[in-house]
């Protein structure tokens, strides 16, 4: 947000009246600012430069005001000041008018045909008759200053030029030359430069320099005249000395000259709507004539009022109010959008000024009704209806991966999403144009030209920056690519992939299909065709003839795998055979990889509740039940509306965290819509009513929260008689007696349960224990092994694995409760041995 300074006294004085530091921060958070600091210019001086160079700085009080990206007229004191008057109901919004000059004849501005290489928009207004003070020609000079760094985006789109109108003489010609061919004496400069001079001159000024590539590298640069060829300015450099403002200037021309000419004519309207208050007509703006090439003629500053309507309805909806068109209408009047009631129903005319450019939707007008009424005033209210966030399924499938992949041995690798041509194609042995490859526009280095369209390249360039670690190395990777779509609005979509590479003395082919198998089981893909997972020979200019297949899931072809060709291992600069294997995952994102990223009724719930399940084969239940009795009580009475309500508090449905069965078994239950007092119930039964049309294509229910009709609290099998109280006098001690009972059942399921042992998780680990050297005692070396002793660790089988030059290591296998030992202690102890261990590693690792 840009930050607007200006000095509290001036800003007081403007507004009529004065505020405390805390009223005045309570005004701007009202009308959507905040005031960001309290300072002065010796404090910022001081601060940045150091106490010596802030001796003589001015201690006056500012206000550092951070304002809205898009509100230009907020960016200096003038539109601050009218739209906090406005805004308190102490002035009208004030109407501008653009006027024909009294001589009857505007000033014009033509423009050739040579500035369509360059900015070949210009346009351009005149303030007559304008008064300038010291406080005023700081504001003006300093709202250039903060449209050029917004939203005239640092000159690159529109660069604003200000001219002492009685120094020149109209008409105008703007052109462009090549640089030697202009020459004039450049504002605050004793002497005149060419342009070429004037380049290499503002090279080492701190504010133009940074300016200067706009038109550097141009053929022609951008130049304006006078009638007598005097030059106003070199757009977007810098203006000449001769037409430069002071605080005498009566008249103001301003031009600006665009790329972009829709920018340019809202930031025209806000240098000249900001600042004709001074002018001695106040509001009115004189109107200048712009002649282009082709002989069209456009009158500017357009000063455009447009209309739009829409209801109170809308914006009380949209709010969270409940406001009639009138009020509404005088709401947005305060903001600077006159408004009034058309008649038609709730409809209302909004007005928007030419400046309020940031007004080009309904929801513009519709926060601007909310920032007038208050935030602070709109009522905290539950929402009708609100689901619980659950991670995007895709991303938890990839974390789920990426843990098994990294206890297979396998090491993440994270690569740049941009990469060269040559990495996605000649380095692979393709052409560039079958890769679907999203190119950027303009790179800045040939290293990001594309959007990669595999993860392949990034990690064989990753191997070849490791070369020097120890064999075997084995990367992977999960992660999006991007791939030219025609059928997406943006012409390209994201895909994941996932992608493995073993690089060794050998190929480890095997490695790689067994990592493949692997992940199809974590991912509950079965080998086999139809609905499983099988491969077949291909050919791919990437892989080694005869040594490439493809992958298919369910009939559909997601990837490929193989040993990679000897000419893309050199083209990475590789030496060693590396195996390689890259697949969508998206695919196998299927229904099965779904239910197991998805949450069921909590066990604590089901423990609570006691929720009977039903086997995978049952039945949904039946669309309209008779019973009101549910698991939570009976849904006719207060109580189990509460215990109901409860349960709901964090939930959006009876079951994980879609509308199923189980939701419209349980609204029929309901007899009537409940009361506001239970708003988790009466926010969910809203919810539920919406699917009534599409109730038979829910999902089934896995568990059954209603009841049957006939079953009831009471546990004893008697016969039908129980239903008659004929004298009415046992009630106590039928209750009595059915609480005994169910205390002694839930007695008995806790003593059964306790007595239950507890499942306890165990892991089996291989460790390669390395000696010092061949002549080290390997019978010693494995009974101090076999020494370290632990509560939970079992030994296992171990043998001697040739290592190279007559050394061998220790393989040993051992089984360890997860809970009490743990492979950082394992190692600990058994490097404790120095004298005969250099190392231990963990060679395989796997849950029991």
């Amino acid at each position: 947000m840009p930050t607007v300074g200006v000095k509290r006294d001036l800003l007081f004085k403007a507004l009529g009246r004065t505020y405390t530091d805390e009223e005045f921060d309570e005004l701007c958070f009202e009308f959507g600012l905040e005031l960001d600091e309290i300072t002065s210019e010796k404090e910022i001086i001081s601060r940045e430069q150091g106490d010596s160079k802030a001796s003589g700085a001015s201690d006056i009080v500012l206000y550092k005001i951070d304002v809205p990206a898009n509100r230009y007229d907020l960016l200096c004191l003038e539109g601050l000041v009218r739209g906090l008057q406005v805004f308190k109901n102490k002035l009208e919004a004030p109407r501008y008018r653009r006027v024909s000059p009294a001589s009857g004849e505007p000033q014009k501005l033509i423009i050739t045909k040579e500035t369509a290489a360059v900015r070949p928009h210009a346009v351009a207004a005149v303030l007559r008759n304008i008064t300038f003070t010291q406080d005023r020609y700081d504001s003006f000079i300093e709202l250039q200053d903060k449209l050029h760094q917004n939203i005239c985006r640092k000159r690159s789109l529109v660069a604003i030029g200000t001219h002492d109108l009685d120094t020149i003489s109209g008409p105008f010609t703007y052109t462009a030359k090549p640089p030697g061919d202009i020459s004039f004496k450049p504002l605050n400069q004793t002497k005149e430069y060419t342009a070429s001079q004037l380049m290499s001159l503002y090279k080492t000024d701190s504010h133009l320099r940074h300016y200067l590539h706009i038109i550097e590298d141009k053929p022609v640069y951008p130049v304006i005249y006078d009638r007598n060829g005097i030059v106003l300015s070199m757009p977007p450099i810098i203006n000449g000395d001769h037409s430069k403002i002071t605080l005498k200037t009566k008249n103001v021309f301003i031009e600006c000259t665009a790329t972009d000419l829709t920018k340019a004519k809202i930031v025209l309207d806000m240098m000249v709507t900001m600042f004709s208050e001074y002018c001695s007509q106040p509001f009115t703006v004189e109107e200048a004539e712009v002649v282009y090439p082709d002989g069209k003629t456009c009158q500017y500053p357009e000063l455009a009022y447009r209309k739009e309507k829409l209801t109170s309805q809308f914006i009380n909806r949209k709010v969270g109010i409940n406001e009639s068109a009138e009020e509404i209408a005088q709401l947005l009047t305060r903001m600077c959008l006159l408004s009034q009631p058309t008649g038609a129903g709730d409809e209302i005319e909004v007005e928007i000024p030419p400046t309020r450019s940031d007004v080009i939707h309904a929801c513009d007008i519709m926060e601007d009704a909310a920032m007038a009424y208050g935030f602070n005033n709109i009522l905290r209210t539950t929402p009708r209806s609100y689901t619980i966030a659950n991670q995007f399924p895709l991303n938890k499938l990839t974390e789920l991966l990426r843990q098994d992949l990294a206890a297979a041995g396998f090491t993440e690798a994270l690569n740049f999403a941009l990469c060269s041509q040559e990495d996605i194609a000649d380095k692979l042995g393709k052409k560039i144009s079958e890769t679907r490859a999203v190119h950027i526009s303009n790179p800045k280095t040939v290293e990001f030209q594309v959007a990669r369209t595999t993860l392949l390249p990034g990690l064989l360039k990753t191997i070849a920056a490791n070369r020097k670690m120890p064999l075997p190395l084995k990367l992977f990777e999960i992660s999006d690519v991007v791939l030219k779509d025609e059928t997406k609005d943006v012409g390209a979509r994201n895909s994941r992939r996932f992608s493995a590479v073993y690089y060794n003395k050998s190929p480890g082919f095997e490695v790689i299909h067994g990592l493949l198998d692997r992940t199809m089981q974590l991912l509950e893909v079965n080998p086999g065709r139809g609905e499983g997972y099988h491969i077949q020979a291909a050919d791919d200019s990437t892989f080694f003839p005869g040594r490439c297949a493809e992958i298919f899931v369910r009939g559909k072809s997601i990837g490929r795998l193989g040993v990679l060709h000897p000419d893309v291992i050199n083209r990475f600069e590789l030496t060693m055979p590396c195996s390689a294997l890259e697949i969508d995952i998206e695919p196998c994102l299927g229904h099965t990889a779904e239910t197991a990223l998805t949450h069921d009724v909590p066990m604590q719930e089901l423990i609570k509740h006691k929720f009977p399940t039903q086997d995978g084969s049952s039945q949904a239940p039946s669309s309209r039940p008779t019973s009101t009795k549910t698991v939570f009580g009976d849904m006719s009475t207060p109580v189990g509306l509460k215990a109901l309500n409860d349960f709901l508090a964090d939930k959006s449905y009876m079951e994980g965290f879609v509308v199923s069965q189980a939701d419209t078994a349980m609204f029929d239950a309901i007899p009537s819509a409940p009361s506001p007092t239970f708003s988790h119930l009466l926010r969910w039964y809203n919810h539920i009513k919406s699917f009534q049309r599409e109730r038979a294509s829910l999902p089934a229910a896995k568990g059954q929260f209603v009841l049957p009709a006939d079953t009831t609290n009471n546990t004893n099998d008697d016969d039908d008689d129980d239903d008659i109280d004929l004298f009415g006098s046992d009630d106590e001690a039928d209750s009595a007696e059915a609480a005994r009972i169910k205390e002694q059942r839930l007695a008995e399921y806790a003593a059964k349960k306790s007595k239950k042992p507890a499942l306890i998780a165990k892991s089996s680990i291989l460790l390669d224990v390395k000696p010092w050297d061949d002549e080290t005692d390997m019978g010693k070396l494995e009974e101090c092994v076999r020494s370290v002793s632990m509560d939970g660790l079992l030994w296992g089988q171990s043998k001697l694995v040739p290592v190279g030059y007559g050394i061998k290591k220790l393989q040993i296998g051992c089984v360890v409760e997860d809970d009490k030992v743990g492979t950082d202690l394992l190692e600990e102890a058994i490097t404790a041995f120095e004298e005969y261990v250099q190392s231990v590693d963990v060679a395989a690792f796997n849950k029991i």
